[in-house]
């Protein structure tokens, strides 16, 4: 979809705006570079209670850990397809530190954030309330990996697990987060049997009007085509025509700032929060692009 112009431009934006991770991540899915350089990257946000702090979800800045940031690392192992056993068994560690004794699950987010620059929707006021949103998502990336699942029976993952299933259709069924949340753990729980007539409520969700936008032009904090289905593999990709997604690859393609870059749709909190967002962003547009 790109010009050769086009793909040079933004690989220069990437090696001179990106930050480490970001740059690493293109190595890997266009110049050959390896998983351990990723991995040995992604490394340096983990702290040593297993959780993943140091800005790695950029608008959020602190050091601490924090439930969003441990999903992202998931997210990053996931998209190389390769899921570290160090890195994981701080994450499990982190994870069963964390989760909430009285209904399973994990906080949105800890009131730690507050002392340090971040967005103003990570705000937090409250730290022993479980969210749906990471808990669907941190549960479905530890079930579709394979290397460590002795922690399947441990009581905090069981009662994480039935926290998901209690909670599935108290979402708010319109917003993006939320339903991924729902895809990435329904599409793989080993539980099939309890799976298929949710993901039928789901489906109901997805097809909703509006809930996918399927205006290429939509500006605004809005979620597209290409957000629910980056790849030809992903679940939502089954209800969308190939005529739309050309449409919105299209409009994507034509996104490219001048720089090379693709912008982000929110409020930046900094030139620097802005530059980490879109070498990130870049990288993703690059691979949906590609794919």
């Amino acid at each position: 979809m790109l010009t050769s112009e086009q793909s040079e431009l933004a690989r220069t934006f990437i090696y001179s705006n990106a930050r480490l991770l970001d740059r690493k991540r293109y190595e890997f899915h266009f110049e050959g570079g390896t998983v351990e350089s990723v991995l040995r990257t992604l490394r340096m946000y983990q702290n040593p209670d297993g959780g993943f702090g140091n800005a790695l979800e950029p608008d959020i800045r602190t050091a601490s850990s924090q439930p969003i940031p441990t999903e992202m690392a998931l997210l990053i192992m996931d998209e190389i397809d390769a899921f570290d056993p160090d890195i994981l068994e701080g994450i499990v560690s982190y994870l069963q530190q964390i989760t909430i004794p009285t209904t399973g699950g994990a906080p949105r987010a800890f009131c730690s954030l507050n002392a340090d620059p971040h967005a103003p929707w990570w705000t937090t006021e409250e730290d022993h309330i479980a969210s749906m949103n990471p808990t669907g998502s941190i549960l479905g990336l530890l079930y579709k990996q394979s290397v460590i699942t002795s922690f399947y029976k441990e009581p905090w993952f069981e009662q994480s697990v039935q926290f998901v299933w209690d909670n599935m259709t108290k979402i708010d069924t319109k917003d993006y987060h939320d339903l991924i949340q729902c895809i990435t753990f329904l599409t793989n729980t080993p539980d099939r049997e309890r799976a298929t007539p949710m993901l039928l409520w789901l489906n109901e969700q997805l097809q909703q009007e509006g809930t996918i936008e399927l205006d290429p032009e939509a500006g605004g904090y809005v979620h597209k085509v290409l957000d629910f289905a980056p790849s030809s593999s992903s679940y939502c990709r089954q209800w969308i025509s190939s005529e739309i997604v050309t449409q919105h690859l299209i409009a994507l393609a034509n996104e490219q700032q001048e720089d090379g870059g693709w912008p982000i749709r929110w409020p930046a909190l900094s030139p620097g929060n802005e530059a980490e967002w879109r070498g990130s962003i870049t990288v993703d547009r690059l691979l949906t692009l590609r794919e």
